[in-house]
């Protein structure tokens, strides 16, 4: 199992970071790599990813969601095994840390050695750099779902 994590502060109110974060249909403006993310149910997202040219699709299952705290989730079958959590930390009234949590099983070689020589840790880097561009150039979220998740299954 490989594990990444990532922090980084966006100078947006932490309302406005947690609702652009909800939108998850938006994550291709700024997660190199993901394709589209539909929105399935309240809980539950499908995916399509390309990563080193490996194209995936998979759905995913919030496991747990406070507004403005914390948003977590899992995989749901298939050959892609990953969970994470995201937190939200409020600085002050017009900055907020944002803190990443990604564990993921690495499939084939490829994925491990990427793992191994922190290719995955470079992307979530990035990512978290484009999701800090793309909230403070909006300065607005796109959206927000303010609901409350606790273990769905």
């Amino acid at each position: 199992m490989s594990r990444v994590e990532e922090s980084i502060d966006v100078d947006v109110p932490v309302s406005t970071a947690y609702n652009q974060w909800t939108q998850f249909e938006s994550f291709p403006h700024f997660m190199d790599g993901v394709e589209s993310i539909t929105q399935v149910t309240d809980t539950v997202n499908r995916w399509v990813t390309t990563v080193g040219g490996t194209r995936r699709e998979f759905n995913t299952e919030i496991t747990e969601q406070h507004p403005d705290e914390r948003i977590a989730w899992r995989s749901l079958g298939g050959d892609v095994h990953h969970a994470g959590v995201v937190t939200f930390h409020r600085l002050n009234d017009t900055t907020t840390r944002v803190m990443i949590q990604i564990d993921w099983e690495p499939e084939d070689a490829k994925e491990k050695v990427g793992a191994a020589i922190g290719m995955d840790t470079r992307q979530v880097k990035a990512d978290a750099k484009r999701f800090k561009e793309f909230i403070e150039s909006r300065g607005v979220e796109t959206g927000g779902w303010r609901g409350d998740v606790e273990n769905p299954s």
